[in-house]
């Protein structure tokens, strides 16, 4: 039987058929307010802290096994105050990077634990390796910045580094 369509009675008169009533479609639920400007809260993001490196040489342990691989965290504001009241660092500023380094490195290869004895063992290429991915990975990323000539107008990169590792 369709719908609302006339049909015929055993004596073939015309009867109308029911008509069913039509059930509404629910209403869409309403869109949620916008919220006022400056009270959106912000999406969570994760922030990378931890950064993988390889060493050029390796540092060597007392065993003679070679440690290449290895994981540096960023550096905090305690990390670059502390040394500073370290007595070698007092005697010999040049000691800072080692100490400095000996806090933010959290793994190399299997070393139990990296310190600053083990960062002054390393080979000076190591440690010089060390110092500039230091200071990439805590200048967020990098340490070039794009300019362009005065005179020419061509574009080009310079390297912003070359202070010593824990100085501004």
């Amino acid at each position: 039987m369709r719908r609302g369509v006339p049909t015929k009675s055993a004596s073939g008169d015309a009867v109308p058929a029911p008509v069913q009533a039509e059930t509404p479609a629910p209403a869409p639920a309403p869109a949620p307010a916008p919220e006022p400007a400056g009270r959106r809260e912000p999406e969570r993001e994760r922030m990378r802290t931890e950064f993988a490196f390889e060493l050029p040489r390796g540092y060597v342990d007392s065993e003679g096994v070679v440690h290449r691989d290895g994981t540096m965290r960023l550096a905090t504001a305690r990390d670059e105050l502390i040394p500073l009241q370290d007595l070698r660092v007092q005697q010999n500023p040049a000691y800072l990077s080692v100490v400095l380094l000996g806090r933010v490195i959290t793994r190399l290869g299997g070393v139990p634990q990296v310190h600053d004895g083990v960062v002054e063992n390393m080979f000076a290429s190591d440690l010089a390796f060390l110092q500039d991915f230091y200071r990439q990975i805590n200048a967020e990323g990098h340490t070039r910045a794009g300019v362009q000539c005065p005179h020419c107008e061509q574009p080009f990169e310079v390297e912003l580094g070359g202070s010593r590792l824990g100085e501004s």
